[in-house]
């Protein structure tokens, strides 16, 4: 019996993550954010630019999938680094300078973007997310089921 490797499965995948991770964590050197700092002012910019503190803390939970104790230093780091601010008890704002270092993150993120999928057809793209958004809602699935 002859096994033959699906041209992609989680080795494929996580290969592509991790090469492409290792480019945008270029960017974020030059600025001194963390990975975990940029997810949580991507988290706060396409949510308005105010959360709920408790919010943020579980996205960065849920999207990371690390535990709530590292999540809540990122959010305390990013306060004491005045990159978010607390407006009222129990939420969380993006600074200007916050937000002025997620435009540099989001910028460079782009230009890296721009050249990892160049010349790759929008059709191939288009399917590539359905299937990968599909791969992390069951496993998501598989890790609320454990």
């Amino acid at each position: 019996m002859t096994t033959t490797t699906p041209p992609v499965n989680g080795q494929v995948i996580g290969l592509a993550h991790y090469a492409s991770r290792a480019a945008l964590e270029t960017v974020l050197a030059r600025t001194g954010a963390t990975f975990n700092q940029s997810v949580a002012l991507r988290a706060v910019s396409d949510n308005g630019g105010t959360v709920e503190r408790d919010w943020l803390v579980g996205r960065l939970t849920g999207a990371l999938k690390i535990e709530e104790a590292a999540a809540r230093e990122t959010v305390e780091e990013m306060t004491v680094l005045q990159q978010l601010a607390e407006p009222t008890a129990g939420q969380v704002s993006l600074t200007d300078s916050g937000r002025e270092l997620f435009e540099t993150i989001r910028a460079g993120g782009n230009e890296i973007a721009a050249r990892l999928y160049a010349g790759i057809p929008a059709e191939d793209l288009a399917i590539a997310g359905r299937v990968l958004t599909l791969v992390t809602e069951r496993a998501n699935a598989e890790l609320a089921g454990a």
